[in-house]
């Protein structure tokens, strides 16, 4: 007989999710607080949406965080986002992606600092004052 474990993510009574690792229950349940904050910051709102919209729209920026930080950061979209626009992503996909996405951040940062500590080769230019 075979034992084998299992991490349900639960909210309000309800399964939502059932993971065969704790890291990715508690990254989807991570993923739905921030959701429960963004309606209830929309349903708070002024703009008047019904609370299923609300949900919706909340889930929905909640999904996508890392392109709603690069938005708010840049006011741009992502050159990645607007090439490729995956339907729908696994929590486990996307920590994938953020995964390597922290790896690349890295090594670009320690790319930086090297270029930082390297002593510069070219002269100085000094400014010389006119008589």
């Amino acid at each position: 007989m075979a034992v084998e474990t299992k991490f349900v993510v639960v909210r309000k009574g309800e399964e939502k999710m059932t993971f065969a690792n704790k890291k990715e229950a508690d990254a989807y349940d991570k993923m739905l607080d921030m959701a429960d904050a963004f309606t209830e910051w929309l349903l708070q709102s002024n703009i008047g949406m019904d609370e299923a919209l609300a949900e919706n729209i909340a889930l929905h920026l909640a999904e996508q965080k890392d392109t709603v930080q690069h938005i708010l950061r840049t006011s741009k979209l992502p050159e990645a986002e607007i090439a490729h626009q995956p339907a729908a992503e696994t929590p486990a996909e996307a920590e994938a992606e953020e995964v390597v996405a922290e790896n690349v951040a890295a090594e670009e940062n320690a790319a930086e600092e090297n270029a930082a500590e390297k002593p510069a080769t070219a002269k100085k230019v000094r400014a010389v004052k006119a008589a």
